[in-house]
């Protein structure tokens, strides 16, 4: 455990914390939305403005990087200590859309503070989560008096992130060597409650598609044609029955190849989370919790694979009735995959399963939309231990674990750099990520600066991976 007083680490954020304040709440002005072409100069200013404010933290090197869409800024900052941990850290500064008249109290691009709460549009997501380290690496350097970072710390900040991170597989792999490190820190994610600080120990994958149904050349006359010719609205609707068994399991053969299982441990520190299943469910604004025989509604979301029908259609849609046998239908299907599970598999998988559940005389398209990988941090790693001790310093109390339901550009960074990925937000469920009144709770946001101010020293002091093996 580091000898660097707790004390000092605290009065140098109190001393600053209102500049802090301040200087995000200029950055939150900045409407960053990477989503609408018309504010792509907006991302580029939010890029410009971060990396201004990383070389006056004292990053020696920040940098716009360039991509076919929006730009990312990349930072560094050498430790000088050739045995100490590279770290690199991910976030986003583009946001999602914000309009007042979306149900905002307030401008969403205007940051007002009210109760301890700053509420702006990317207060939490991402902005707020991002910023937090410069304060925090400050609060490190005064409190242990170094001069550069216990760790070798790199900044890889993205700027297309809310619009699915369409260019950012191939920006790390074109920047493979300066992005090279021993471990990700992500912080885009949240816990459980500001009373219940938890770690992220892994995202889910996400693989999703649109398959076309074809039948007759044109819509017929469903009692001259009908029961004798295959419909394929009829044909849709049979898939998304068959999808799922008598169990709630995804009935395509081979979908659970490779799945890494719960392990009774996982289990246990699931349980010991505070979870309400009724106060989930309005949260869900659902009426019952309904799936995979055998796991609890935790483990369904966080840990077990899944398949949703996202939509369904075919055939007349109008007002009253019309006798057809549709030309057409369409069916989008989502999959969720975790630790284990090959997207590329899993898509051979679907194909085969679309072909062989469907009769003669209905053609058929399938189209996929890429996807993203699933990715899980042991819980035995040196790494996460580290971010748990340093949370624990932060919050004074004892750090629970939970897992990612959904899905992000996280596994990109560790199945191109080979290195493990460990989660770091202070977000909580109240938040209203992409949603109007999006807040960050004040005191929480410097909960992660002292955070990210400890545990710099603590991976320096407890953490030497051999290189080459992260």
């Amino acid at each position: 455990m580091s000898t660097t007083p707790d004390s000092a680490v605290r009065a140098y954020i109190a001393d600053h914390r209102v500049t802090f304040l301040d200087d995000l709440a200029e950055w939150l002005r900045i409407p960053s939305v990477s989503a609408d072409p018309e504010r792509a100069g907006e991302v580029r200013r939010s890029a410009e403005w971060l990396a201004a404010k990383l070389t006056g933290t004292g990053f020696p090197t920040a940098e716009i990087w360039e991509t076919d869409g929006l730009p990312a800024v990349y930072a560094e900052w050498p430790s000088g200590d050739p045995a100490a941990p590279t770290v690199l850290v991910y976030g986003h500064h583009d946001v999602q859309p914000a309009a007042r008249e979306d149900g905002w109290h307030t401008d969403p691009f205007e940051p007002q503070t009210v109760d301890g709460r700053l509420y702006a549009r990317g207060a939490a997501d991402d902005k707020g989560q991002v910023f937090f380290h410069t304060l925090g690496v400050r609060a490190h350097l005064a409190a242990t008096g170094r001069t550069a970072p216990a760790v070798n710390l790199k900044l890889l900040i993205e700027g297309e992130e809310e619009s699915g991170s369409p260019h950012f597989p191939a920006l790390v792999a074109r920047h493979a060597d300066r992005l090279a490190c021993d471990a990700v820190i992500v912080s885009d994610t949240g816990m459980w409650a500001a009373d219940t600080p938890t770690v992220c120990t892994g995202m889910r994958g996400l693989t999703d598609c649109q398959i076309d149904l074809y039948g007759p050349d044109q819509d017929i006359h469903s009692g001259s044609f009908g029961g004798a010719v295959p419909n394929p609205a009829t044909e849709a609707a049979r898939l998304a029955a068959a999808l799922h068994d008598d169990d709630r399991r995804v009935a395509v053969p081979g979908f659970y190849d490779g799945v890494i299982e719960l392990t009774d441990r996982e289990r246990a520190l699931f349980a010991e989370l505070p979870f309400d299943e009724d106060r989930w469910l309005r949260t869900a604004h659902s009426h019952a919790a309904l799936g995979e025989t055998g796991n609890t509604t935790l483990e369904r979301i966080w840990a077990r694979p899944t398949a949703e029908v996202n939509g369904i259609a075919g055939g007349y849609q109008g007002p009253g009735g019309k006798t057809i046998v549709p030309a057409a239908a369409q069916l989008k299907l989502s999959f969720r995959l975790v630790a284990g599970q090959d997207a590329d598999a899993v898509q051979r998988s679907v194909r085969d399963w679309v072909a062989a559940s469907l009769p003669a005389g209905i053609r058929h398209e399938i189209t996929f939309w890429g996807a993203t990988r699933p990715c899980l941090t042991p819980l035995d790693h040196p790494a996460l231990q580290s971010v748990v001790r340093a949370m624990g310093r932060a919050f004074g109390q004892k750090i629970l674990f939970t897992r990612e339901g959904g899905s992000g550009p996280a596994a990109d960074l560790q199945d191109i750099l080979g290195v493990p990925v460990l989660f770091l937000g202070i977000s909580v469920p109240s938040d209203g990520w992409h949603a109007p009144n999006e807040k960050v709770e004040l005191d929480l946001l410097m909960k992660g600066v002292e955070t990210a101010a400890h545990l710099w020293e603590d991976l320096a002091e407890n953490w030497r991976p051999r290189r080459g093996t992260a």
